[in-house]
């Protein structure tokens, strides 16, 4: 009986490590150099009073995740596609222009989160970004499927550097762990705005189309949804775990220290030195550079699926060149304007850009949660497989939410004075 168990238990694990990989891969690219700067900034100025927010941002990812994992693995099909198949053509090619330019201006964030942590081991920019720039586009445009998510995979394994960063700093344990589960609240517009961002920071657009395809051109079938949804399920606490370490390592350091404005997540990694030591500024900084070239690699990547989906053009990595045009010139069009920008553009002209690209993520967000809702509903695309009233409940709820405070980050971002 025990030995039938294990092989039970081997053989399901084995499953699940082929099937495994786009739930974690996706989630862990949420941790890219701006995430990394806005749960820096959280323990920065407000020490660990903040941590509670991540069990609501942890239920609000898996529950987006899992709802365009579950498409793709049913449908077989992008989330572009079907918008476009559902909706038609020109809903689908709005919309795809609109999260294009929003790329373009965050795939400029991850080259600057390159040079910025590159900076902290005295790199400069003019080499490291064009180094990087030219290693994500080889691995993508040079390896197949398989490979690439191997490498990413590995890439999410580099993320414990921030955990080891934290245990160095010598952080209050229990006063962190205690306050992941006893809410915290505090007067103040910062601590809102505060809150606000880490929601933001959580969910994107372009991570949810990046999912889909990638679930779909790994091949995922029906009976292997299970191991999809623990796929996502793990991805999302991994990447919230990660955010826990970020938080209370700048935490014990930069909020004890009083002296708590950091300008970037380089400058985080820098103030923890006087306090962690230089051992835990160079695994700060090392996670940051890992952070922005998974990212760099990934976000183009996610870009080129979707626009192809929606214009009903060949994608994928496992394709040829000659095969898929647009997908290979969309993805190396947006590394090479990216990391261009960060070479030739001062850091307060790529500022506007940036932020601007937030904007259209927040205002774009809505728009394709939305759409997911509606799409996962169907009886005539999801069969059996539809949200059942309990997730409809909690995805409902999680869209509304996630789309009031989208509102007022957007609405704060032109309007910085406003106090909401």
């Amino acid at each position: 009986m025990d030995r039938r168990r294990f092989r039970n238990f081997r053989t399901k694990l084995v499953i699940f490590l082929a099937v495994v990989g786009p739930g974690i891969i996706t989630a862990n690219v949420d941790n890219d150099p701006g995430g990394i700067y806005t749960y820096s900034v959280a323990g920065a100025k407000f020490g660990y009073t903040l941590l509670w927010t991540l069990i609501p941002v942890t239920i609000a990812l898996i529950v987006v995740q899992e709802m365009v994992a579950r498409m793709g693995v049913v449908t077989g099909k992008g989330l572009a596609d079907l918008i476009r198949e559902e909706y038609g053509f020109r809903t689908t090619f709005i919309l795809m222009v609109c999260l294009l330019v929003a790329d373009l201006g965050n795939t400029i964030s991850e080259f600057a989160g390159l040079a910025s942590g590159m900076s902290v081991f005295g790199a400069s920019r003019y080499i490291i970004v064009p180094l990087g720039a030219v290693l994500v586009w080889a691995l993508v445009v040079k390896g197949t499927y398989r490979f690439v998510e191997k490498v990413f995979l590995v890439a999410c394994v580099f993320y414990i550097a921030y955990p080891i960063s934290c245990f160095l700093a010598h952080p209050a344990w229990k006063e962190s762990v205690v306050s992941v589960f006893r809410p915290s609240v505090e007067s103040g517009y910062g601590y809102f705005y505060m809150i606000i961002g880490l929601v933001g920071t959580t969910i994107a657009p372009w991570m949810q189309f990046y999912l889909q395809s990638a679930v779909v051109e790994k091949g995922i079938k029906l009976k292997e949804y299970v191991y999809s949804r623990w796929d996502v399920i793990v991805g999302c606490v991994i990447t919230d775990v990660v955010a826990f370490f970020i938080i209370v390592a700048c935490a014990a350091t930069i909020y004890v220290s009083g002296h708590r404005e950091i300008k970037d997540a380089a400058d985080a990694a820098l103030a923890l030195r006087p306090l962690a030591g230089h051992a835990a500024t160079a695994l700060f900084a090392f996670g940051l550079v890992n952070a922005a070239l998974l990212s760099a690699c990934i976000l183009p990547l996610a870009t080129a699926y979707y626009v192809c989906e929606g214009l009903g053009l060949e994608s994928g990595i496992d394709k040829r060149v000659e095969e898929a045009p647009t997908f290979y010139w969309l993805y190396t069009g947006l590394i090479a304007l990216g990391a261009l920008a960060v070479v030739i553009l001062r850091e307060e002209m790529q500022v506007p850009i940036i932020l601007l690209s937030q904007v259209i993520n927040g205002i774009m967000l809505p728009f394709v949660l939305i759409f997911m809702l509606r799409l996962s509903n169907r009886d005539d695309l999801m069969g059996a497989y539809k949200n059942t009233r309990t997730f409809n409940g909690i995805a409902w709820v999680t869209c509304v939410v996630m789309i009031v405070l989208t509102f007022i980050l957007v609405v704060s971002s032109f309007f910085p004075s406003v106090h909401i």
